[in-house]
C-alpha cells in the first residue's frame, strides 16, 4: 500500500494520462511522467507526490525537448500501478485493483485533478447571443478531458458521477473521446477541487 493515499490517487490520474514505466538493471523500474514546460506548478506537483508515494526514493527530473520527464525508481513501481504492461494502455485492458479503487473512493478529487493535469484543461469557451437586439459576447469556462482509452474514460467519467458533477462527451471523427464538464454548478465543483493548470 501506498505510505500516502491522497498523493497516490493524484500520482495515478497522472500516470493513467501521462505516465510509463519501463524495467532497468536489476528488477529495478523506473516511473516516468511527462509534464509540458508550460506547467511548472504541475511539474512541482508530480515531483511531490513522487516523493510522497516513495519517501525512499530519489526523484529527479530529466528535460526533454518542450518537457520534463519527472522520474523515479524503484522495484515497487509495478505493484504500486499493476496496470503497467507493455503497448500503448488503450490497446490493453485498464481497471483498477480493488486496493486502488477504495482509494480513489477515499480520495476522487486527487484523482481526477491528476487526470485533468495529464490529459485535460479548464479553458474559456464563447459564444455570441442577441440581447436587446444587439448580438453580445459571452464567455463561459469548461473543463476538458480527452483519452483514447474507453476504460480509463470510464474511470473518470464514473469517478465524475459519485462526486455529482455533470458531463457529457463531445462529438468528434477522431478516436479519443473528449469529455465536457460545463454546467455551472458542476465547473464551480471543479474549480474548488481541480482548478487550471499552473
Amino acid at each position: 500500500m501506498p505510505e500516502d493515499p491522497a498523493a497516490y490517487a493524484y500520482l495515478l490520474g497522472l500516470y493513467l494520462g501521462d505516465g510509463c514505466i519501463s524495467e532497468h538493471r536489476r528488477g529495478v523500474h523506473y516511473l516516468r511522467i511527462m509534464c509540458a514546460d508550460a506547467w511548472p506548478g504541475l511539474i512541482d506537483a508530480c515531483q511531490a507526490a513522487m516523493r510522497a508515494v516513495r519517501p525512499g526514493n530519489s526523484v529527479f527530473r530529466v528535460q526533454r525537448q518542450g518537457c520534463v520527464a519527472v522520474t523515479a525508481s524503484s522495484k515497487h513501481w509495478p505493484c504500486l500501478f499493476p496496470q503497467h504492461g507493455p503497448g500503448r494502455k488503450h490497446d490493453r485492458p485498464i481497471a483498477l485493483e480493488d486496493w486502488q479503487q477504495a482509494i480513489v473512493d477515499g480520495y476522487p478529487w486527487e484523482f481526477i485533478r491528476g487526470l485533468i493535469h495529464s490529459d485535460g484543461c479548464r479553458m474559456t469557451n464563447w459564444t455570441t447571443r442577441i440581447v436587446a437586439a444587439e448580438r453580445k459576447r459571452y464567455e463561459y469556462p469548461r473543463y476538458l478531458f480527452t483519452n483514447t482509452s474507453a476504460d480509463i474514460m470510464r474511470l473518470y467519467t464514473r469517478t465524475l458521477d459519485k462526486l455529482g458533477v455533470e458531463w457529457k462527451p463531445l462529438k468528434q471523427s477522431r478516436a479519443a473521446v473528449t469529455v465536457s464538464v460545463a454546467r455551472r454548478a458542476s465547473v464551480a465543483l471543479m474549480d474548488a477541487h481541480v482548478g487550471p493548470k499552473y
